[in-house]
């Protein structure tokens, strides 16, 4: 059964979500059409959407968070935001180039030396920039053929508690040959976003969740909202996983892959948040309160993701950030992320004042249904 709450906005812009008899908000049945869409049979097990729109935020759901017990999706449901993550991975970096403790234009071999070296690679050519916005030509390791065969099927299960440094996965990626020079070329890639958080360990001194909690987690209050690092549970309220494990056949088996270790991602895919953690995160990042004017332009500022591999078409990257241009002809702004089991998405206009934060529990629909509930929500502004 579908569920919708409405609530005003709290002062800081992130809503404390209750039950609400009467619903104040614009009409959101459309949106409710689109969350029931994505759960029919065969489709997502379970959908959260919150909207936050001027004063009012709503939330709603469709389907189950666990399909054992039927248990509805609900509020503040922790889940894996995937590369999500990577957001927060940049405001860290660009909060330390404001402070000038780096710079964008910094090589990975002042900071990291001898780490990115031979196989086409040089660490004295790249730099933290193209790291960002993934024109750095390095290989992400999640692609490499060895590696992935780990996450396929039964050998997911054998390896579901396997334990990656970031080091180790770097190494991997860094032994596939480079398939372009620096900044010739936009390549999406996971390695690029190690580096850059071994970077922001390097140049703080601390590890990177404590960094992470220390300037966004705790600032923001993001209650919902951590890097697990080796913890295959997940802390609290949040809903089951659903996976078919990368299965090629015609109808695969669903899988609970709700529990695994996900160094395998670290600062690349790997929090824990919350919709309304999202809400509250993007919505200080869009509006310019996490970041000084000058590296808010940096972030924004984005290349072609064409490359030698397409990536989501319609789309341009920052630094951490991309936009998605809508088939309504609307562009919105912010991130998205798949995990095994999960799909997320946090997205709105520019300016931040009205965001879509949404999260799908089963990874087999994902793309298709955030891509029709952005476009539900932020579709009229295109004749606008």
């Amino acid at each position: 059964m579908p569920r919708h709450f409405s609530t005003e906005a709290t002062a800081e812009g992130t809503p404390e979500v209750s039950a609400a008899t009467v619903d104040a908000t614009p009409d959101r049945s459309a949106m409710q059409h689109a969350l029931d869409r994505a759960t029919v049979p065969g489709g997502a097990p379970g959908i959260v959407v919150e909207v936050s729109d001027g004063n009012h935020a709503w939330f709603g759901s469709a389907g189950v968070s666990d399909t054992r017990t039927g248990q509805e999706r609900r509020p503040s449901e922790r889940f894996r935001i995937g590369s999500t993550t990577k957001a927060f991975t940049a405001t860290l970096v660009l909060q330390l180039a404001a402070e000038g403790r780096l710079g964008l234009d910094d090589t990975i071999e002042r900071w990291l030396p001898g780490t990115v070296a031979g196989n086409g690679y040089d660490g004295r050519a790249i730099t933290i920039r193209q790291l960002l916005d993934h024109t750095s030509g390095i290989f992400n390791y999640a692609n490499d053929t060895e590696f992935f065969k780990n996450g396929i099927g039964e050998a997911w299960f054998r390896h579901r508690y396997d334990t990656y440094a970031p080091e180790q996965l770097i190494r991997i990626g860094l032994a596939t040959p480079a398939p372009f020079a620096p900044g010739d070329a936009f390549l999406y890639s996971n390695t690029n976003y190690l580096l850059a958080a071994l970077i922001v360990e390097e140049v703080t001194g601390g590890t990177f969740a404590e960094v992470l909690t220390q300037r966004i987690i705790r600032p923001l209050r993001l209650t919902g909202t951590y890097l697990p690092g080796t913890e295959p549970a997940i802390r609290g309220t949040h809903c089951r996983h659903y996976s078919t494990l990368f299965a090629s056949d015609a109808q695969p088996a669903i899988h609970d892959a709700t529990e695994r270790n996900q160094s395998f991602a670290w600062a690349a895919g790997g929090i824990v948040s919350t919709t309304g953690d999202l809400q509250r995160f993007f919505g200080a990042l869009l509006r310019g309160h996490l970041l000084p004017a000058e590296q808010q332009r940096e972030m924004f500022t984005t290349v072609d993701t064409t490359g030698p591999v397409p990536w989501i078409p319609g789309t341009r990257y920052g630094l951490g950030v991309f936009s998605w241009t809508l088939p309504s002809g609307v562009t919105v702004w912010g991130n998205a992320g798949a995990t095994y089991g999960s799909w997320t998405c946090a997205m709105g206009p520019r300016d931040g004042e009205h965001l879509l934060t949404s999260q799908v529990n089963g990874d087999w629909s994902g793309l298709p249904v955030l891509a029709d509930v952005l476009t539900t929500e932020f579709g009229e502004a295109a004749a606008s």
